[in-house]
Order: C-alpha cells, then sequence, then structure tokens
C-alpha cells in the first residue's frame, strides 16, 4: 500500500515542467491552509497535486492540468452527511489494487475516464522485524525515491462528488498500487504503480479505455533507490526534510542494503 509520501514541487512550477496548465495555485477553495507548500509527510485526507487531462471544449485536444484533490476517493454515489459533507462510512479509499480497479464498484467507474497521476519526491513504507515469540513487532521506516532526484509519478483516480444542496464539488483522489518486485518487495508487498513518462498521455486520456497493460505489467524500478529513514516519519505532526535524511545507524538493526 502507500500511506505517506514526500512532494515539495510546487505546483505552478510542476505544471511549467510537463507543460500542463496550473489550476492548483491560487484556487485551494476547498484546500487546507498550505496545500500548495512543501510536505514531508503527506497523509490521507490532504489536499495534494494532481495531473489530469480534460476538454477545455467538447472537441477540442484535451490537455494536461495540475489541480488540486483530496487523498482519498470519494465515490460519486456517497450520501451526505448531517453537516452536507460526504459521510465517513467504511474504508478510506486512499489506494486501490490494480487488479482489481476494473471490476470494484468504488473505482470501474472513475477507471474509464477519470485517470490521474500523483506527483511525488517519493514515498515511504515501513518493513516489519521480526521481534521474536510474545514479543510486539517493530516496524522500520524507509524511504523509496529516484536516484535522479526527478519525482515519481503514480498511476491515480479521481472522482467528482457534489452535494445535494449548495456548495463547491469535491475532487478526490486515490493511488494505484501494485506488487512490489525485487528488493522493494522486501520492504513491504505493495508500491504504488509507477508511470513512466513515455505512457502519461496514453494513461490520461480521457477519450481512451484504460490501457490494462499499463495496470498489469511490473513495474521498472531500476531508477528506484531506497533508505531506511527516522521513526519521525511515524507521527504526521512532523513535517521536514529530515524526515527524508537517512537514520542514524542502530547496531542491533537488521540492515537490507
Amino acid at each position: 500500500m502507500c500511506g505517506r509520501f514526500a512532494v515539495t514541487t510546487d505546483p505552478a512550477l510542476l505544471a511549467q515542467k510537463i507543460k500542463a496548465i496550473d489550476e492548483a495555485t491560487g484556487t485551494t477553495e476547498g484546500a487546507a491552509p498550505g496545500a500548495t507548500a512543501p510536505n514531508y509527510n503527506v497523509a490521507p485526507t490532504t489536499s495534494i497535486a494532481t495531473v489530469v487531462s480534460r476538454h477545455s471544449e467538447p472537441d477540442d485536444q484535451p490537455s494536461r492540468r495540475v489541480r488540486l484533490m483530496r487523498w482519498g476517493l470519494i465515490p460519486p454515489w456517497a450520501k451526505a452527511g448531517a453537516g452536507g459533507a460526504p459521510e465517513a462510512k467504511g474504508p478510506m479509499l486512499i489506494n486501490a489494487r490494480a487488479d482489481k480497479v476494473t471490476s470494484s464498484p468504488a473505482f470501474r467507474s472513475a477507471v474509464k475516464s477519470k485517470r490521474c497521476l500523483i506527483p511525488m519526491d517519493g514515498y515511504y513504507e515501513w518493513r516489519v522485524n521480526d521481534a521474536g515469540a510474545g514479543a510486539k513487532s517493530r516496524k522500520t521506516p524507509f524511504f523509496m525515491y529516484r536516484a535522479d532526484g526527478e519525482p515519481l509519478f503514480m498511476a491515480g483516480l479521481w472522482s467528482v462528488w457534489k452535494p445535494a444542496k449548495e456548495g463547491s464539488p469535491l475532487l478526490s483522489c486515490t493511488i494505484i498500487t501494485t506488487d512490489a518486485p525485487g528488493e522493494l518487495g522486501r520492504i513491504h508487498d505493495r508500491m504504488p504503480l509507477v508511470v513512466p513518462e513515455a505512457d502519461w498521455d496514453r494513461w490520461l486520456d480521457p477519450d481512451a479505455p484504460v490501457d490494462e497493460e499499463i495496470l498489469s505489467r511490473v513495474p521498472d524500478v531500476s531508477g528506484i533507490r531506497m533508505r531506511e529513514v527516522s521513526t519521525l516519519v511515524n507521527n504526521v505532526r512532523n513535517n521536514g526534510p529530515e524526515l527524508v535524511e537517512p537514520a542514524e545507524p542502530q547496531p542491533e538493526q537488521a540492515r537490507l542494503l
């Protein structure tokens, strides 16, 4: 799964870099303060920058757009609670399995035409350590990132939830996960589905059906590195560049690399 990640690229700079329209900067209605600021400890329900491809007019060519969305997909059929916000029943849909998105009731509508990319500096995962019989297992956090320092672009799905009464539509998203290969699988058996740049337009195309080959293939992780980081990341209130720095070596800890 993917439950935390880091993103420090300003949405305006991201839009410029990937030749997209910036719809995030200055349009933070419904987003938490600082939604476009660097965030080293992104947690569920946070507003994050995503990349979509949409039409301006029905017959024009779709164009890339950077939009803010709530992390944790809310299906359009979700009911509104007493306060007008969507009901928070059931599990939080922060992740969607690649092998189930076309059949799951929560995702099969979004996968048809509302696919997105979720850029990040890297993501965190926790390795469960064997604590021995009767002892509570301790988890060691790791940070996975691109060796060249460029952002990772993960496959995602998005949705528009509209309140029954007056109010702004709520955009939300989920990160698609797949089996983690090789060394990454020794940290956790799941990982976000990386979409290489050559496949961005094919994945985002709102007029084409989902390319199931992208969903099913083993991701190329040859350019991804990992390092053990501090347990500071365990607390969502901690947020700073120290979270992605290498952890101080502990002699008693088993080393992966």
